[in-house]
């Protein structure tokens, strides 16, 4: 009983998305996060491969329950034939909305996901109703970890994990963030991605909370905390 979703459902898409954009002010560009000039910027939206994982998971679901709803139709018509074709009558119709109605959410899910990354900071927007906004910044990430399961694999995309020193008691959750755990869903270059972000975090480390970004990374001490030691050791030898 399941069959695909005619065009008339992509039509019908785009009505609702201008809709939600225009009276709900849904965002439909990416978040912003301050950069300075010259610096790194980079927003994206996951791979349409995820999308294609999503829509690929509900059929999967719909078949499912379209067997059991047929079986059971079946059995029905076996002693009360009127009866089930009058339930077949009011099943399919219950079916398509149903098919409609989820291909609607998923194209929305897909296309509220925003990620942004600049030097300093990641930060990830979904929702429609309650817009969900998650930032991080590289001074308190911990550990970055790619998740990847064997569906996701098939369609070639991976789930990138980046874990933070803590969390504030009382701060809400997102579909995308739990505690000190926010998720970057549906990228293909994740292991790219994940090199980018350490990369930032290694230099955020070496140069501490405000300092120059050119101090040397071996120590960690500004020039004017070099010489300060400098002139300390001066005076030792002195004495």
């Amino acid at each position: 009983m399941t069959a695909p979703v005619p065009r008339s459902a992509q039509w019908l898409y785009r009505g609702v998305w201008k809709i939600l954009v225009d009276c709900f002010r849904v965002p439909d560009h990416p978040p912003t996060l301050p950069v300075v000039d010259g610096g790194f910027y980079r927003s994206f939206q996951p791979s349409r491969r995820f999308l294609s994982y999503l829509k690929f998971n509900f059929w999967v679901i719909a078949a499912v329950i379209d067997v059991v709803i047929a079986v059971a139709l079946a059995a029905v018509a076996i002693e009360e034939e009127k009866l089930a074709m009058l339930l077949a009558v009011l099943a399919i119709p219950l079916i398509l909305a149903g098919h409609l109605v989820a291909y609607i959410a998923l194209h929305l899910r897909y296309d509220t996901m925003w990620y942004v990354i600049t030097d300093r900071s990641l930060r990830a927007r979904r929702g429609i109703w309650v817009i969900y906004e998650h930032t991080i910044t590289f001074e308190n990430v911990q550990n970055v970890y790619l998740r990847r399961g064997p569906l996701q694999h098939l369609f070639g995309i991976s789930e990138l994990v980046v874990e933070t020193a803590g969390s504030s008691q009382g701060e809400a959750e997102s579909p995308f963030a739990s505690g000190n755990k926010l998720l970057v869903q549906g990228i293909e270059d994740a292991a790219e991605l994940r090199e980018q972000i350490m990369s930032r975090v290694s230099q955020s480390r070496s140069a501490g909370l405000g300092d120059d970004q050119s101090t040397s990374p071996t120590s960690g001490f500004s020039p004017r905390h070099v010489a300060m030691l400098c002139e300390i050791r001066d005076e030792i030898k002195g004495l």
